[in-house]
């Protein structure tokens, strides 16, 4: 279209500050070195599981892996007959390249994962398969049908793919100098440098050509030779590792500082076609471990070579209205999309997590917001609805058509191929689940995966960990000892999870023993030696903690937690100054870090510094709503040092709205909320009931209702009547509790089949009658209305939700009253909360 704005972004897999520092340094990357100077750069925060393919459609689209739909690098094939490398119409959700053809942009996409097959973009896209050659040099190397659109450039960019045969000595020499002396049939390593050369030259090749004859608005480009380079040759790279043979160090000593530097060259290049108008983006999707990190093995898993990758890849950009030699906190592979969408002054999807990077710009940007891009229609230049095929969908289809005789069954491996792929995929899904603290879709979906392979050391790994986010103490103490029983090399970091389970019980002394003694048996790490020192900083022991935050730090100079714990020792130490800069160096490695941020306002207003204390806390409640002590803060620093009444009293009133606590006992009828309400009555609780429905067999120690609930959604004005008090309200009603009262709700959870058992039989019903006419469809409403409530919970920045699970209350009485008392604040009886526990009210669970 010829737009006066145009963007380039360069994508270079794996990339890292950590080795292009050292380089630019030493004069070995001048281009990137002068790019530097004229824009602006820093961190990017990667996401988890780090899997390229996931990750660059993050970028590419604003969204996480959940929402987008790439989930590995693998996929079961539509047909049902094997596996194939994940395809383009896995995604499900527009990517930046489909925005910008709605809106009348020109795209040239060359090597994006994944791509193939190309989408119908206006534009040229060049697939991710476009490079990869097939045979020997004098054999056919055809493209695959669909690898480039339009088919009228696939004859001229055919040409421009370089085979690796062709490369030369000359071509080699400065990644492998002693490459002549080498056989290539026997070193796995020089055969990766060689294939990586020609992949990024091929794609180099075609990027140029499109670069300079074809017109665009947007351009990006894939590389991932640094990735593969370093996978083949980190383990080479200086400082020679323990272990490492010396003439293995002498060969490949080079490879990875000649594929940056080789990068370099490619850069230079690109910005030739980089007009005044241009802002050119360089980005990469995670970084790579190359010191001291660097894993002496890798466990024989899928995907383990991941596990060499870092956290933070690299963020660069340049061009008109970008600040100059500016450093940049806080950035995210999520915030790449809203970025692009600025820069092309489109507005940003409320749906997409990230936010825009605005601190690039030399003038202030104010984005434009929509509900969806989803929403938008015209001609997105995506893949026809028919050309979308759904690989989960396709494999279920096929598994009926089996079972219906229609097709021939997959003969074994090929079956076992499929399972296994589509074992991975879920197990990336609960991963990307469990990264957002979606704890609980992770663990329905591992605890799914290990039911069929309970052998599985990984699915015990983070199902402890989700367990553990989620409170659920009981359950990580029985998947330990199952997991012990396991012939794995990584056993030993169950010592590890003992000491997490010990934390979260408030057992610190036998936490650090079980810390001390993991530290016996496995390297040491960064993250054993936090946790060292968050269980002396629980116990106010500050020299303590500050000793093994420290020690982290030396591990892992990156690791943003490390930072903030040893910043709030220091703050509690009196040592604002020092606790001030750990804070910022907190929030620059990882932004999204809403505890930090309030800290660093403490720490101003300590320094008497009231603008930028203000400031801090606004971020921090802008992260997380709930954080009232920030909240506090800022009413007093507006009225009393900032003079700004309307603010303080903004702050005042949602302080006092929140004082009108009301608790809310919520779940399903028969899910335990009638047991819940007669702890709190022992307790201490001022409960709201009117004794109207009186004690009968289902519930022999009382109800604990109160008649005008049943009338919520239509008149809720009693409800002040609650305030100080504990109300029951079932889940169907919980969404209709008006909003200008805090609440505390604890949701009971039980198990679908259980709750229907037990209504069954509270209607008059035997057991065995309900069993045997168990209402399925009912069960599904009831689902139904269980996923409206979560989502509803969600949404509520001001409800503060505790989740308890009816038979961890039966089975751990005391553990669970504890966790009532922490969540309430209160001091309540934790002894005759304990007494109404019996654990035969459980008639209805399977035996």
């Amino acid at each position: 279209m010829g737009n006066s704005k145009k963007l380039m972004v360069i994508g270079w897999d794996a990339a890292d500050w950590d080795i292009i520092y050292p380089l630019i340094k030493q004069g070995k990357m001048p281009t990137l070195a002068k790019f530097l100077k004229d824009g602006s750069h820093g961190n990017l925060a990667t996401l988890n599981p780090p899997l390229s393919p996931m990750l660059w459609t993050t970028i590419a689209t604003g969204k996480r892996a959940y929402d987008h739909g790439i989930l590995g690098f693998t996929e079961p094939m539509p047909d049902g007959s094997g596996v194939r490398p994940v395809n383009s119409t896995s995604r499900k959700v527009k990517a930046i390249w489909n925005i910008l053809n709605q809106n009348n942009y020109t795209s040239n996409v060359i090597g994006w994962w994944p791509s193939y097959p190309a989408e119908p973009i206006n534009g040229v896209m060049v697939s991710n398969f476009y490079q990869l050659a097939k045979g020997q040099i004098n054999e056919d190397w055809p493209l695959l049908k669909g690898c480039i659109h339009p088919e009228s450039y696939s004859e001229k960019l055919k040409e421009l793919r370089l085979h690796p045969n062709e490369l030369t000595a000359a071509h080699i020499l400065p990644f492998v100098p002693m490459a002549p002396e080498l056989d290539i049939n026997k070193e796995n390593a020089l055969t990766e440098v060689v294939k990586s050369l020609a992949h990024a030259s091929s794609l180099h090749n075609a990027t140029t050509y499109l670069a300079e004859e074809t017109d665009w608005d947007f351009l990006a480009v894939y590389h991932d030779a640094i990735d593969h380079m370093c996978h083949a040759a980190m383990k080479y790279h200086p400082p020679q590792l323990p272990g490492i043979k010396d003439e293995d160090y002498k060969k490949y000593r080079n490879v990875v500082e000649s594929a940056y530097r080789f990068h370099d060259m490619m850069l230079e290049r690109m910005l030739d076609f980089a007009t005044e108008d241009t802002t050119v983006m360089i980005i990469s999707d995670h970084g790579f471990h190359s010191d001291h990190l660097r894993p002496l093995r890798l466990p024989k898993e899928p995907a383990a070579p991941a596990l060499e990758h870092s956290p933070y890849g690299i963020f660069a950009i340049k061009g008109p209205g970008i600040k100059k030699s500016e450093k940049i906190y806080g950035a995210s592979l999520l915030d790449i999309t809203p970025t692009m969408l600025t820069l092309f002054d489109l507005p940003i999807a409320e749906d997409m997590e990230g936010r825009p990077l605005l601190q690039i710009f030399e003038k202030d940007r104010k984005p434009k917001y929509i509900d969806s891009w989803e929403k938008v229609e015209g001609n997105d230049g995506a893949h026809k609805e028919s050309d979308k095929v759904d690989p989960w969908a396709s494999q279920e289809a096929m598994k009926q058509l089996v079972d219906l005789g229609y097709v021939e069954k997959p003969d074994a491996d090929i079956a076992r191929a499929i399972e296994k792929t589509k074992g991975e995929l879920q197990y990336n899904l609960a991963r990307t689940y469990a990264d957002t603290g979606k704890h609980k879709e992770a663990i329905k979906i591992l605890e799914i995966l290990l039911s069929k392979t309970p052998e599985n050391f990984r699915y015990y790994y983070y199902l402890i960990q989700a367990y553990t986010a989620t409170g659920n103490i009981n359950r990580c103490s029985e998947l330990i000892e199952k997991a012990k029983l396991l012939e794995s090399d990584e056993s030993s970091k169950l010592i590890y999870f003992e000491g997490l389970t010990l934390l979260a019980q408030k057992k610190y002394i036998q936490a650090n023993e079980k810390f001390q003694e993991a530290s016996k048996l496995f390297r040491s790490s960064s993250s054993l030696n936090n946790q060292i020192g968050k269980a002396y900083r629980l116990q106010e022991k500050w020299e303590d903690a500050l000793t093994y935050y420290e020690t982290s730090l030396k591990i892992n100079p990156k690791n943003a937690q490390a930072y903030h714990g040893r910043a709030i020792c220091l703050l509690k130490l009196g040592k604002v100054e020092e606790a001030l800069e750990d804070f910022f160096i907190a929030i620059e490695l990882l932004y999204f870090f809403p505890h930090a941020h309030y800290y660093i306002g403490e720490c101003f207003v300590k320094l008497k510094l009231y603008k930028n204390a203000a400031e801090s806390f606004e971020i921090a409640l802008s992260m997380a709503p709930k954080l009232g002590k920030a909240r506090k803060f800022l009413v007093d620093v507006y009225k009393n040092h900032l003079n700004n009444p309307e603010k303080s009293a903004f702050h005042e009133n949602i302080i006092d709205a929140k004082n009108k606590n009301i608790t809310v006992v919520s779940g399903l009828p028969r899910s335990g909320t009638s047991m819940l309400m007669q702890m709190l009555d022992k307790g201490g609780m001022n409960i709201l009931t009117d004794k109207k429905r009186e004690a009968d067999e289902s519930n022999p120690k009382g109800y604990y209702e109160y008649e005008k609930i049943k009338s919520l959604k239509q008149d809720a004005s009693w409800m002040d009547e609650a305030i100080g008090k504990v109300v029951k309200i079932v889940s169907p009603l919980l969404t209709a509790i008006p909003d200008k009262y805090h609440y505390k709700v604890i949701v009971m959870e039980r198990s679908l089949h259980d709750v229907l058992v037990s209504q069954q039989v509270m209607l008059g019903k035997t057991r065995k009658q309900a069993l045997e006419t168990f209402p399925f469809q009912l069960a599904a409403n009831f689902q139904n209305e269980i996923n409206k409530v979560n989502t509803w919970i969600e949404e509520q920045p001001y409800t503060e939700i505790l989740k308890l699970n009816y038979n961890d209350i039966i089975e751990n009485p005391r553990f669970c009253a504890e966790k009532i008392t922490k969540f309430l604040n209160q001091q309540l009886d934790i002894d005759k909360m304990v007494e109404v526990v019996d654990e035969k009210l459980n008639r209805s669970k399977l035996k």
